[in-house]
């Protein structure tokens, strides 16, 4: 049984291509071995940016919390428990001036956490979310994965360190590119798409 938490994050909403596609993944990995999907849209439900609530409280002892201090806190436990729970995690990420969205970065922000995502010990810092398959279903209106603008994919190899920096090293990448080369480009990129889902279900059956 697979469960799945599904983090979606396009700020077009179910229309971007990424949420299309990374929730049809999901689906269909849970289906396949009668699990669940637990879904995080940071689109329909976007998380605040940390303030110094979240720094101060996460280290300030529960009972000495502030109301702030402990709703900021609440809030980063609950979506590491999803982290922490999910045998495979799903993230739909749409390209933004070359990067990430600032919906997903705060999820990051928020589940980046030392001493419970990650710790420091005599060898460096060591990622303590493991065991857990991770794919990262990325679209951008350019080419990025070869070619002129592959330097510029500031959004893929971030992605990867920041999951690889709490543990998560499995992580296989599905890319839907050049949507802004016209019609035919896009149904290259959506066939493209389907066939590397098609792929990543036949890996994990």
């Amino acid at each position: 049984m697979t469960n799945v938490l599904l983090v979606t994050s396009s700020p077009r909403g179910a229309e971007g291509l990424s949420t299309r596609f990374a929730t049809e993944l999901a689906k269909k990995l849970a289906a396949q071995s009668g699990g669940a999907v637990t879904p995080r849209d940071l689109s329909a439900k976007p998380l605040p940016h940390i303030a110094s609530a979240y720094i101060s409280g996460r280290t300030a002892p529960p009972e000495s919390r502030t109301p702030e201090q402990a709703e900021a806190v609440g809030r980063a436990e609950t979506l590491i428990h999803e982290l922490q729970t999910a045998d495979a995690i799903v993230i739909g990420s749409g390209m933004i001036n070359f990067s990430l969205s600032t919906q997903l970065k705060a999820w990051f922000d928020h589940i980046i956490w030392p001493g419970v995502t990650f710790a420091f010990d005599a060898s460096g810092p060591r990622g303590l979310v493991t065991g857990k398959k991770v794919y990262l279903v990325t679209a951008s209106g350019g080419v990025f994965s070869e070619g002129a603008y592959a330097p510029f994919d500031f959004q893929t190899a971030y992605l990867a360190h920041l999951l690889g920096f709490i543990g998560l090293t499995d992580v296989d990448v599905i890319r839907i590119e050049g949507t802004a080369y016209g019609p035919d480009a896009v149904n290259a990129a959506i066939a493209a798409a389907e066939a590397q889902i098609g792929a990543a279900l036949a890996r994990a059956a």
